[in-house]
Formats: C-alpha cells, sequence, structure tokens
C-alpha cells in the first residue's frame, strides 16, 4: 500500500505536495483562492509528501529508497516561498519529519539498516532549523503568548491576520520545537512553545479545569467553548504527555494529570466500569467548558487516538473500550465518518479522508495486550482500505462514507501514519520492537528515539526557572531579542508508557461490534 502510494506520487505529483490519485497528477497550494484554508493551510509548495514519508521509508527498511530520498530534499526544497501555512500542520508534518529522519540518519546504532548519507552534514537540521525560524513571527505580536494560526514562510504574518486559534493548533508545538531546541542548544524555540501551552493552560476553566477549542491570541477569552477530545483539543492532551516522556519536566506531567482528570470528569459518560455493571458503554462527549454540560451528540473521527493515549499512560481497561465504539463505527461503514452522531447512531459528517487515529490505536492497543484480536482489527482496516479507496494511482479520500464516493486527494499523512501504523502492527519483527531502543511517535507519526540528550536543557544555566518566570512578562516584541542566536485540525508516571502485557476484556468489544 505504502509502495503504491509513494511510487505514485514520485511519478506523477513530485515535487508538488500531494497526489491526487483519481486523475494521476500533483497538486500545490490553491493560489487562486487563499481563503481555500483546507488545501493551504497544509500544502506549502514545499513537496510536503516526500518530506512526510521520510521515515517511513526507513522503518520499512528501505535504505537505498530513503537515502534517495533525503537527498531529493536536501537538493530540491527551500522554504524561502511565498507560501502561507497553518503553524501546527508546517510543525508536525515538516519540522518533525526533517527532525525524525535526521535522528536516524545521525543514529550511531542504526538499527533499521544503514539510513547514513554520505557527506551529511546536518543538512536536515539546519533546513528545521530554518523552517522554525520561519513560523517564529506567529509567536511576536500576541498578548497572550498564544502564536497566530498562520504565517507567510517568506513575509511573517500576514496583514489582518485572524485573532483566533484553536487549542490543539496554538498548544501542540512543544515536542517538535523542543527536540530543535535541544539539538541545536538553542532554548528559543521550546520557549515559545511550552509559553504558549502555559498560557492556554493558564485559561482552562476554574470550575471544571477543562479548555475550550478556539481562543483569541490577544484577549485570551475563549471564542469556542466545546472541550472535547476531537478536533481543536486532541494533539494538545497528546502532547501534554509526550513532552513529559520525551523532556522528563514534572510540569508537563502535572498538567497532564490535571487534564486528565477533568476529561474523567466531564466528558466520560457511561458505566463506571468498562467491563461490568448496569448502563451504556464508556463515552467521551463534548461539553460546555465552564458548566460541563453537553453541547452536542457527535463525536468525530480525530477523537479516535484516544485509546492509544490511554494506552501510554496505563489506562489500557478503558481504551480497550473506548477502541471497540470507533472500531464498531468501522465494521458498519468500513471507514470513520468525520463526525458520527452517537445519539442518531448515523453520521453527521459523511468524509472519510485516509485518517490514522483508528489504526495508530489498534496498533498500541496491540503492543499493551498482544491480543490478536487486533490483527484482525488491523486486518478489516487493510481491507476496507483496498476495497474502497484504491484508486488508478493510489488511495483517495472518501467523500461519502455510505456511498463510497471518492475525492481526488490523497493527504500526506496516508503514507506518513495510516501505511506506518498498520506496517508495524503486523511487523513484529521490525527493529521498532526489537532493538531495544525506546520509541515514540509524534503527532504525525513521526519516530523519535526517547534518548536521555533530550532530557538535558543546555541552556538550563542561562534561563534558569526564575528567569523563566520572569520571561513571561517580556513583551512581545521583546522576542526578537531572544532570538538573536537563530534569525484546530490519560494518569502516569514515568515508568508506565511502555506496558507489559495485559488481558484484553472481549465482553465490551462483543457488545459494542453487536450494536452493527
Amino acid at each position: 500500500m505504502f509502495a503504491f502510494g509513494y511510487d505514485n506520487y514520485m511519478r506523477h505529483a513530485f515535487p508538488q505536495d500531494e497526489l491526487n490519485p483519481v486523475h494521476c497528477r500533483g497538486r500545490g497550494p490553491d493560489r487562486a483562492d487563499p481563503s481555500n484554508l483546507n488545501i493551504n493551510d497544509v500544502l506549502g509548495n514545499y513537496s510536503l509528501t516526500l518530506i512526510d514519508a521520510l521515515d517511513t521509508l526507513a522503518i520499512m527498511g528501505n535504505s537505498s529508497e530513503f537515502q534517495k530520498a533525503v537527498k531529493l530534499v536536501i537538493d530540491t526544497v527551500s522554504f524561502d516561498k511565498d507560501s502561507t501555512v497553518q503553524v501546527f500542520e508546517a510543525t508536525i508534518r515538516v519540522l518533525g519529519s526533517l527532525l525524525s529522519a535526521h535522528i536516524i540518519i545521525t543514529d550511531t546504532k542504526q538499527p533499521f539498516g544503514d539510513m547514513t548519507i554520505k557527506d551529511y552534514d546536518d543538512e536536515l537540521l539546519h533546513m528545521a532549523r530554518d523552517l522554525a525560524v520561519r513560523l517564529l513571527p506567529a509567536f511576536e505580536n500576541t498578548k497572550t503568548g498564544i502564536p497566530y494560526p498562520r504565517v507567510n514562510l517568506k513575509t511573517g504574518v500576514p496583514p489582518n491576520s485572524n485573532n483566533e486559534t484553536c487549542t490543539a493548533g496554538a498548544g501542540s508545538l512543544l515536542v517538535e520545537f523542543g527536540i530543535l531546541s535541544r539539538l541545536l542548544g538553542d532554548s528559543t524555540f521550546e520557549w515559545v512553545a511550552r509559553r504558549a501551552v502555559k498560557a492556554l493552560w493558564s485559561l482552562r476553566s476554574n470550575d471544571t479545569g477543562l479548555l475550550g477549542n478556539v481562543v483569541n491570541i490577544q484577549t485570551g477569552h475563549w471564542v469556542g467553548k466545546q472541550s472535547g477530545l476531537g478536533a481543536g483539543l486532541d494533539s494538545f492532551y497528546e502532547y501534554l504527555l509526550k513532552s513529559y516522556i520525551l523532556f522528563g519536566k514534572k510540569e508537563d506531567l502535572e498538567m497532564f494529570n490535571g487534564a486528565y482528570r477533568s476529561i474523567q470528569n466531564y466528558l466520560r459518560r457511561g458505566r463506571e466500569a468498562c467491563n461490568e455493571g448496569e448502563g451504556d458503554p464508556p463515552l467521551y462527549v463534548n461539553v460546555n467548558m465552564f458548566s460541563g454540560q453537553l453541547m452536542n451528540t457527535w463525536i468525530d473521527s480525530l477523537q479516535a487516538f484516544f485509546p492509544g493515549l490511554q494506552v501510554l499512560i496505563g489506562d489500557v481497561e478503558d481504551a480497550i473500550c473506548l477502541h471497540a465504539f470507533y472500531y464498531a463505527i468501522w465494521k458498519r461503514y468500513g471507514a470513520l465518518p468525520e463526525r458520527y452522531n452517537w445519539q442518531l447512531q448515523a453520521p453527521d459528517v459523511l468524509f472519510y479522508p485516509l485518517r490514522p487515529e483508528l489504526v495508530e490505536s489498534t496498533y498500541l492497543l496491540y503492543q499493551a495486550t498482544k491480543n490478536p484480536f487486533y490483527l484482525h482489527v488491523g486486518m478489516d482496516i487493510l481491507q476496507s482500505l483496498e476495497k474502497y479507496t484504491k484508486v488508478k494511482c493510489g488511495y483517495a479520500t472518501l467523500h461519502h462514507v455510505i456511498e463510497k464516493s471518492k475525492e481526488d486527494r490523497m493527504e500526506s499523512f496516508f503514507l506518513s501514519e495510516t501505511c506506518k501504523y498498520l506496517y508495524l502492527l503486523f511487523d513484529e519483527e521490525n527493529p521498532v520492537h526489537k532493538s531495544g531502543n525506546k520509541y515514540m511517535f509524534t503527532t504525525e507519526g513521526h519516530i523519535v528515539s526517547v534518548d536521555e540528550r533530550f532530557r538535558d536543557s543546555l541552556w538550563q544555566d542561562t534561563f534558569p526557572e526564575e528567569e523563566e518566570r520572569n520571561a513571561e512578562k517580556l513583551k512581545p516584541n521583546e522576542l526578537k531579542a531572544m532570538n538573536s542566536s537563530s534569525n484546530c485540525n490519560r494518569v502516569p508516571d514515568e515508568r508506565r508508557y511502555l506496558l507489559p502485557l495485559k488481558s484484553i476484556y472481549m465482553r465490551q468489544i462483543d457488545q459494542m461490534v453487536g450494536l452493527i
């Protein structure tokens, strides 16, 4: 599946950003319609799909193509573009992949085979820094420290830019920016990302501890008061935990634990125990952040990531139940509709853009339980993708999950995440599982080592916590001086993110799948 999509992208679309798999041609930014954010937020005219797929090539052991692809990126990709992109998408898809590939190339153990590049001189790391510097203007001239959602890679924040951003978009930059800072020994990137996280955290409800999904970056007022696990909030929670796993800062764990308690108190509905007692199976709903009252009766497909996050914190039983709910929906339609109304038991928004979240949770649950049920789930998903989304030159978005009509688009995350997690689910001998190294995946599925070097803040002496607290009082325009060196779409301790074998709770699976 990966080879079919990747080879067709390289044949018909490269150097453009995406493949249109139905008509076998490339797609770039929509210059004719700058308001087409569905396209322009993601596509930056920088060979997005090639960059996003780099570490998948390595994980699959394809050293020759990985080396070829890295050289292509180094030789042909530039970020000096008149492209206005979403800061979040550029960070997780492009910056994250460059850093992941750099870490793979420079790993002295080379667990995936020989992925070294002859005469490699940290070019991907330099490209990552160049991109991050171009994203930094988003953090300037914002009264809260929460970044603007979009930036032009050549000219900075566009005039009359939107002052509203989603919590996930602004608060899910810390993993990539933190890795970059620690590889470079330059605190700037981690500092701006962490400041944004802290600013959002400070705006949570005093009553419920919940955050909303859309905030005004100048006033700090919540524009969107919906609190849930899906679009607008999902990766904010994910990165609180993953930042702790990677960097070891207790404040990240404390924020995550607080968020998880509020989620369990106000978003979780259904019986208390997963597999016993009366009442409906557990479900996480969308509520008002201030009152905890139900706001609507739909969930979105992005929420299917949450069982995987629960696996990372050891809440396996609850993860099993929630995963079963999403799998039951997949069984019904052969895909996950973008929104599903659990009260009407019908889709609200009918498209499926090849999203990876259910596969990701399936993979992590299999790693936690080793129960072959999850291999069957993976096979079911794989066969559905083959049956309903495969077209002449790749895999296409489903426009309508019931009618199975298609849209001519293959988003880059299909190769960077969906195929990767399916592959790893079935490849039990993969070095990810057998090398003895500990790995973590970013929210875009890019692999990074859980490494001692990321636990060390090389700038600690020049940026102690007292100065960090004082820095929060800095005026926005003072950010440029700090940067002199660098010119919207879980209760652990640090030992529990890698889990031992646990038993599965089949009653819940049977009950949920039985609903179809």
